[in-house]
């Protein structure tokens, strides 16, 4: 055979459907076909072929003995990329196989070029996301650790502002030389952006990573670094976190990482610093003697959640979310599609990043929206709520119902229930209390906020403007519910820990209405 004797490996296909499932399965860098075969024709093979998401670019080459131009011109079309015409002669294939070669070799440097970062060789941080996405999803198949890093360089624009620019450059190499010395060959290396720098551990739970990046901050901070005359050295600050239940994507893998690499830097910097110990607590056990695991028992997550009045449409322009989340005094929102039913979250850190660019202002927020969200049903159990913020370091919920967002717990939305049942229910010594909640002066200022609020409510209705009554209105109300869960703390006649907790879904029931 001519092409096994000049060194090619060869696969054939009896038919046209053969053939394509040997390539999917295969992916060669040619593909060589007959224009007409049985099952499928080899113009109906081209054209699937190029409609697959393949690994890497196939050469497409057509044998035929037609010559016909419009019959050239449809098979480049589908994507063909040369013709041979039959007879075929061994030279002209191997000539036109080579000129192919040439071909592919380009668009590999061309595509090598795109995915790598100049100056360090490593992964950009859009190629990076790309295998990341894909480690994570089967992380979470075969539930296995997947843990990130991420990389900052100390004090990084002295060396550029001092030494000059080249020699931050030779650092940024020299940095990345060491990430390769000091990583594996199924480890994901890339350089996130300025002096960070993100790694990927498959198969590696954060114990293990910390116990990596205290190798790679030992063997970096030793390495010296030739600019000219001086010798520079330098030290990293790291993050790490791992893939858990509640990890949602591979970018929120990352933003943990990140949230652990700040705390390093504002901890003294050249140290890492593991997310869940951000998040580490006591474990609670809310059945051990002497806890008030009882207060939790029938309360469920509608009972003690802040409703949601108005969330946000997914078609409104970020502009005016912007307004809304002012007006509103929040600081996120559950976003809902024409059918009411939840598609996404929008924070002020989203807002943050979408409204730098001017023509940002008039696009919807699903465009920036986070689509994965935490979702509790309304029946669930209070307690298991508490439980799971205890545990993690999310800082609210969304609470639904039929798929709808119909309310929020937050921490402090616990923090606040949970004082005033303990305050409510007549476990605490009575001068406990009163110095827990200092009664009389607590309780004027109540009175005096809910007449506050009461009297820009009712302004806020009577206005003739219409326009942004609605995130008005709900900023208020919010302010109110807060004021009125407080009055918690003072109901202790009676059945105290029933009474509380009557209170606390009539006043809910009063801001949903």
């Amino acid at each position: 055979h001519w092409l096994k004797k000049a060194g090619y490996v060869v696969q054939t296909a009896t038919n046209g459907r053969e053939g394509l499932e040997l390539l999917e399965h295969e992916c060669p860098r040619f593909l060589i076909t007959d224009w007409e075969m049985p099952e499928i024709s080899g113009i109906e093979l081209c054209r699937k072929v190029r409609s697959l998401a393949l690994p890497h670019y196939v050469y497409i080459v057509f044998v035929t003995g037609r010559s016909a131009t419009e019959e050239i011109v449809q098979g480049f079309d589908v994507g063909a990329d040369d013709f041979l015409h039959k007879p075929v002669r061994q030279s002209e294939l191997l000539a036109r196989l080579h000129a192919g070669e040439r071909v592919l070799a380009l668009e590999h440097r061309l595509q090598q070029m795109a995915r790598t970062d100049a100056l360090t060789g490593l992964l950009t941080q859009r190629s990076f996301y790309e295998i990341a996405e894909k480690e994570f999803a089967r992380a979470k198949r075969h539930r296995t650790s997947l843990s990130c890093v991420m990389v900052d360089l100390d004090y990084f624009k002295r060396i550029n502002d001092v030494h000059g620019h080249p020699a931050g450059d030779a650092v940024l190499r020299t940095v990345a030389d060491v990430l390769r010395q000091s990583t594996r060959k199924c480890d994901i290396l890339a350089r996130y952006g300025g002096e960070e720098f993100c790694i990927l551990l498959p198969e590696t739970d954060e114990r293990n990573a910390e116990k990596w990046t205290d190798r790679f901050r030992k063997q970096l901070s030793s390495t010296h670094i030739d600019v000219g005359d001086t010798t520079l050295q330098v030290t990293a600050s790291l993050g790490i976190a791992e893939v858990y239940d509640d990890t949602l994507t591979a970018e929120m893998l990352v933003d943990q990482a990140d949230q652990a690499l700040l705390c390093a830097k504002r901890s003294g910097r050249d140290r890492a610093v593991r997310f869940q110990s951000l998040s580490e607590t006591a474990h609670v056990d809310l059945d051990q003697p002497g806890t008030f695991g009882n207060l939790f028992h029938g309360v469920t997550a509608e009972q003690v959640m802040t409703p949601i009045v108005a969330p946000m449409r997914h078609d409104m322009p970020i502009g005016d979310a912007a307004d809304y989340f002012l007006r509103s005094r929040i600081t996120s929102t559950p976003v809902v599609d024409d059918d009411g039913e939840l598609i996404g979250i929008l924070s002020e850190k989203d807002l943050m990043a979408a409204l730098v660019t001017l023509k940002s202002w008039d696009e919807p927020v699903s465009k920036f929206m986070r689509p994965h969200v935490i979702t509790y049903e309304a029946d669930t159990p209070i307690r298991s709520i508490y439980e799971f913020m205890c545990r993690v370091a999310i800082r609210r919920i969304i609470i639904v119902r039929d798929g709808r967002p119909i309310g929020a717990i937050s921490r402090g939305t616990l923090l606040r229930w949970f004082r005033n049942m303990v305050t409510a229910s007549g476990m605490l010594a009575p001068e406990r209390v009163d110095q827990l909640t200092n009664r009389p002066r607590r309780l004027s200022h109540i009175c005096h906020g809910l007449a506050e609020q009461t009297e820009r409510l009712q302004q806020a209705i009577e206005e003739e403007q219409n326009e942004d009554r609605t995130a008005y209105v709900v900023g208020i109300a919010s302010q109110m519910q807060e004021l009125l869960n407080d009055l918690l703390a003072f109901s202790r006649e009676g059945n105290a820990g029933a009474g509380a907790l009557g209170a606390a879904m009539l006043a809910q029931g009063m801001m949903t209405d």
